[in-house]
């Protein structure tokens, strides 16, 4: 089939783009924030950066780049952040657990990856910016 107006690929991104960043946002990153007074200085440090600032990040990927993913504005650049955030809790946080406690970091890691190769699709504010 040709390119033709409507394009599954394209319904697909939009798909990818609003599950997978409405579930970061509501299953990890909201919960953040309203726990943050509680949970900022008591946060696993796992690159040594500091708890506080690890948390800063955390709620900034888990929150803010989901947010930009839903809408599609700055998909890939808000993309890297989450796979960044993914990597850490797979290989650093999780890396000596068993597989089943890391196979849901990984299926997000996977559709970021995706999102950060593709793009967002032709329906998103990217593509009506021109991105």
């Amino acid at each position: 089939m040709k390119n033709s107006p409507l394009t599954f690929n394209d319904l697909s991104l939009l798909l990818l783009r609003i599950a997978f960043a409405s579930l970061m946002f509501l299953n990890h990153g909201w919960p953040k924030v309203l726990n943050f007074e509680n949970a900022f200085s008591s946060f696993p440090d796992p690159l040594g950066i500091g708890s506080e600032l690890s948390y800063s990040l955390a709620v900034f990927s888990e929150v803010f780049c989901p947010i930009l993913l839903i809408l599609g504005l700055f998909t890939r650049f808000a993309s890297i952040p989450l796979i960044v955030t993914m990597v850490v809790a797979v290989f650093i946080v999780h890396g000596s657990d068993p597989f089943a406690k890391q196979e849901l970091g990984l299926v997000y890691l996977i559709a970021f990856l995706i999102l950060l190769i593709s793009g967002p699709g032709k329906y998103s504010l990217d593509s009506r910016l021109r991105f």
